[in-house]
């Protein structure tokens, strides 16, 4: 590992021009664009005579199969537009909310068309008089895609039950982010069956072009976001690894320089999607926060060897080239609402802590810092932390050991403590970064004592 003179955090500031751009269209703009479109996907299968179908038993299945197929197709393209990386789309709702959009989407999509195979095959069984199975044995052996779209939904099954909690808790976030990606398969299989079974698109050719332009529309978006965007700022910018400082036991920073970095219009909580071009990982992208505000010295990202991936990471060379996505994350100083704040960081949370205790305007005791740790060895930034905070006038607090064991039975992230830490915690804005568990448990800290949900701000990364 090389060690060059470390850059100097210190004269680190956030450009005031690198702000992202005010966008013209709002958040009930995008929901109505989706919801419209529903209607349209409804309004065809309506005009088709979908309703004049519902006579008989079978008919009446059918035609649920019919409805269940077209309105779980359009749902599994916006689902994957909603992880397409737009940034239009992130500004607006945050990669969090869209990440959470997509899960629940995905699951609604499964049981549709689920639905789907199960109305259709039960309609067309009542209306020729087979038994279930032999009217499936016989769709998947005579009608035209019908095998690819039962291999499309087994992959959607599957890709559903490895997102339950309970199963990707079982599986290494590798391998799960390669399981998943076999939607995009699904999808694309699909699409033959979609067209030339479906009786929407059989004698309608203004049908047949609105679901092309659907298909299309969404390839793009992926195209231009997930590949295009990525590769043009690898061009602008032209980043390289340039050092890699150790922090702490396990936690390296990985300097990162270029041209224009301050061009890039990110904020201080933000994180991007990094890109390393090494020879068996470019393929691969890390979500990690800056833990230093932009500037147009460096990039600082600061990683903690938890997966194979991220420990992968810390044997990087200097010059490694660099390929990044973003900026992402509604994270930042612009939904402070309140003159003072509350931060709050576990473990290799205090990352984008650390980058926004510099964003945030100084003012006398304006800034308490709480850092809950497992040991001492574990507190990462310490001596920065310190001296920003005390040149902010602030507080901070450390909260160091394990709890279950004999010298801490109980966690002392608790509301007793942050009451007597934060006398006035309810008069605050409280940013939260940390294990996953240890933000719900602080969320439910925050409103025992009684902090408004709008106050309250914390922020998964979105791992697709």
């Amino acid at each position: 590992m090389a060690r060059q003179e470390t850059p100097d955090w210190r004269g680190s500031r956030t450009s005031l021009a690198a702000r992202p751009r005010r966008l013209v269209f709002t958040a009930g703009d995008v929901i109505l664009v989706v919801i419209v479109n529903a209607a349209l996907v409804v309004g065809m299968w309506v005009r088709h005579g979908g309703l004049n179908q519902l006579g008989s038993p079978s008919a009446k299945l059918t035609a649920a199969g019919q409805l269940t197929a077209l309105v779980g197709t359009y749902a599994a393209l916006v689902q994957v537009v909603l992880m397409s990386r737009s940034p239009w789309l992130e500004r607006r709702f945050g990669m969090d909310g869209l990440a959470q959009w997509h899960r629940w989407l995905g699951f609604g999509v499964t049981i549709l068309i689920g639905a789907h195979v199960v109305f259709s095959t039960a309609g067309y069984a009542l209306g020729d008089g087979k038994s279930f199975v032999a009217e499936a044995w016989t769709l998947i052996t005579t009608y035209p895609y019908v095998l690819m779209a039962t291999a499309a939904t087994g992959l959607l099954i599957m890709v559903a039950v490895t997102s339950l909690r309970k199963m990707r808790r079982r599986l290494t976030w590798e391998t799960w982010r390669f399981l998943h990606l076999y939607a995009y398969l699904a999808i694309a299989l699909a699409f033959g069956h979609e067209l030339a079974v479906g009786t929407d698109f059989a004698d309608d050719a203004i049908a047949r072009g609105y679901w092309i332009a659907l298909y299309v529309a969404v390839g793009l978006c992926l195209l231009a976001f997930r590949v295009g965007h990525p590769w043009r700022m690898g061009l602008r910018h032209q980043l390289r690894v340039t050092e890699i400082v150790p922090e702490a036991p396990g936690v390296v920073s990985l300097y990162v320089t270029g041209r224009d970095l301050d061009q890039l219009q990110a904020r201080a909580g933000q994180y991007f999607r990094w890109r390393f071009l090494t020879r068996d990982g470019w393929w691969r992208t890390h979500p990690f926060s800056l833990s230093a505000p932009l500037n147009n010295a460096f990039l600082r990202l600061t990683v903690k060897g938890i997966g194979e991936d991220s420990r992968g990471l810390q044997g990087l060379h200097p010059g490694t080239r660099v390929a990044v996505e973003g900026p992402y994350g509604l994270f930042t100083a612009q939904r402070q609402t309140r003159s003072k704040v509350l931060l709050v960081a576990g473990g290799i949370g205090i990352t984008p802590l650390r980058a926004l205790i510099e964003e945030i305007p100084a003012k006398k005791d304006a800034i308490t810092l709480i850092y809950r740790a497992r040991s001492w060895e574990d507190v990462v930034f310490r001596d920065e932390l310190e001296k920003l905070i005390r040149d902010r006038r602030g507080a901070i607090h450390y909260l160091i050991g394990q709890r279950g064991t004999l010298e801490l039975p109980d966690d002392p992230l608790s509301a007793q403590t942050v009451r007597r830490l934060v006398p006035d915690v309810e008069s605050r804005d409280v940013f939260v970064c940390g294990p996953a568990s240890m933000m719900e448990r602080m969320r439910d800290i925050l409103h025992t004592i009684g902090v408004p949900d709008q106050q309250i701000h914390f922020e998964r990364f979105a791992l697709l």
